[in-house]
């Protein structure tokens, strides 16, 4: 079995990686830049991909790791004491109404955030989410479902739309 040109798999599962690399890191460069990373790494791996395998969660895996890598880097900065109000961009940057949403997903603990964006933006089952967070089926699911509870709690509430 052949492999699809590497263009074609980024033009395939950019969306989704981006969406997930969002839900984990926020609405920011950063997310931009662990998206980034996830294709130059997933680039360089590429040839060696046995065919068989699930590239949608071999890229979740990767992105996963990239967003840690962000974490971690973000960690280590200075917190600034003013900060400038990021404008929007245009294309492929959420609304206010999605903005308002992954504010929410940014103040979840880091598990809950991830599970939620592995599972309910990439689509992969709570076994995937486990191998690629660590854990059982059951912890990813547990911590899907406690986020998923806080967004409910918190997400516009008194908002009247």
């Amino acid at each position: 079995m052949r492999q699809q040109p590497f263009e074609a798999i980024v033009a395939r599962y950019g969306p989704m990686v981006l969406r997930v690399c969002r839900a984990v890191l926020g609405n920011t460069a950063t997310a931009e830049d662990a998206w980034s990373e996830t294709f130059l790494a997933a680039m360089r791996a590429y040839p060696g991909l046995r065919p068989d395998s699930n590239v949608e969660a071999w890229l979740v895996t990767i992105a996963h790791r990239k967003a840690v890598d962000q974490v971690r880097a973000e960690s280590r900065q200075p917190v600034p004491t003013e900060r400038v109000p990021e404008v929007p961009g245009v294309d492929g940057v959420p609304g206010t109404e999605e903005r308002d949403l992954l504010d929410e997903l940014k103040a979840l603990p880091l598990k809950q955030r991830q599970t939620i964006a592995y599972h309910y933006l990439a689509g992969l089952p709570y076994a995937e989410v486990a191998e690629v967070v660590g854990g059982s089926a059951e912890a990813a699911r547990r911590a899907a479902s406690d986020g998923i509870a806080a967004l409910r709690r918190t997400y516009r509430k008194g908002d009247s739309r």
